[in-house]
């Protein structure tokens, strides 16, 4: 089993980072209804020969999810729609990046390996 280094000196394989993804997930989702807004899922997996992201996307290995933002039923495509909740994400554990930081407000992922 591969190991990764975990912040804080904490070792952690890929899968069970996958779990810690989905663990804080539902945190998210759920400080996101509470403010008021809707959220769709988009990708959460994606195969490197679907080109749909970037090389080395966290996607690939199951530690990235896309979110699609809405507010009275309209959706917020802009990344700083997304900034409360990205920061809020980025709170939840210091493995924790939002692509907000890189113009793609909508991209929740874990840190892999320097792998946002």
């Amino acid at each position: 089993m591969k190991k990764s280094e975990h912040i804080g000196g904490e070792i952690m394989t890929l899968r069970e980072l996958q779990s810690l993804l989905l663990k804080l997930l539902p945190r998210l989702i759920d400080f996101i209804y509470e403010s008021g807004y809707e959220v769709t899922g988009g990708d959460l997996w994606s195969k490197p020969e679907y080109k749909a992201h970037k090389v080395n996307s966290n996607h690939y290995i199951r530690l990235a999810i896309d979110l699609n933002l809405f507010k009275d039923g309209e959706y917020l495509q802009d990344t700083m729609a997304h900034k409360p909740f990205g920061e809020y994400w980025e709170s939840l554990d210091p493995l924790c990046r939002w692509g907000g930081r890189y113009k793609d407000g909508n991209h929740y992922s874990l840190i892999y390996k320097e792998r946002q």
